[in-house]
């Protein structure tokens, strides 16, 4: 199960990563201040869901489960980093 472990461990890294990210630029330009909040709430929400999903006891092939989770990770991450970005 070393693999569940490590999956939750890059989630938890990498979504905290992007919350420090957005706090960062709050605190750089205080005038986003609700465009940060709204990024962060979003983290938190998509993170509930990969543990969510990574604790999913009913999987036929965990394997390729994680990959998917895999997946969805980075897209999410991809796609709140470039909020980030734009703001």
């Amino acid at each position: 199960m070393a693999s569940k472990r490590l999956l939750k461990r890059d989630v938890n890294y990498v979504m905290g990563d992007i919350i420090d990210a957005a706090y960062i630029h709050q605190m750089a330009n205080p005038d986003d201040a609700s465009k940060t909040e709204a990024i962060v709430d979003e983290a938190i929400a998509d993170f509930d869901e990969l543990i969510t999903k990574i604790n999913q006891k009913d999987v036929e092939n965990k394997k390729q489960h994680f990959k998917a989770v895999s997946k969805e990770l980075e897209a999410k991450a991809e796609a709140l980093i470039a909020k980030i970005n734009a703001l």
